[in-house]
């Protein structure tokens, strides 16, 4: 069972966690143990409400296919057990992160001081520049 929220829980039918071997150094070991975890979760099929799919699927997460399959591939730990939970808090976040509401940006303007300020400088700076030029008799 996966906890998102108070209200939103994944049963643990609705994850796909399947054991591969890591990729990377690791010496001979690397070669005989699957430690690394490659976890699998279907958004349209899941019990999730449909707002939290609505957006989840209109991510531009590159961890989300077209059909709406969620992978993710944990393999930063050395134990089987510690890639697994750090799948599956991976995958937390991502579905927090798609229903966490963006602040709306207010356009503003500059204001007439500013705007003056501006102005003022520029010209200051080009008298500058035009008593650089050549010296006329």
């Amino acid at each position: 069972m996966l906890r998102i929220s108070n209200s939103v829980e994944l049963g643990d039918w609705e994850i796909e966690i399947h054991a591969i071997r890591a990729q990377g150094a690791g010496g001979q070991n690397v070669n005989k143990v699957a430690s690394a975890v490659h976890l699998r979760f279907d958004i349209p099929r899941s019990s999730l409400p449909p707002f939290y799919k609505e957006r989840l699927l209109a991510l531009g997460d590159q961890r989300i296919s077209k059909e709406g399959v969620v992978v993710i591939k944990a393999q930063r730990f050395r134990t089987q057990e510690q890639n697994r939970e750090d799948a599956l808090e991976r995958l937390r976040e991502l579905i927090r992160e798609a229903i966490r509401q963006r602040k709306v940006r207010k356009p503003t303007k500059p204001t007439k001081g500013s705007q003056r300020r501006r102005l003022d400088k520029k010209t200051r700076k080009g008298q500058t520049k035009a008593l650089r030029g050549k010296v006329r008799e």
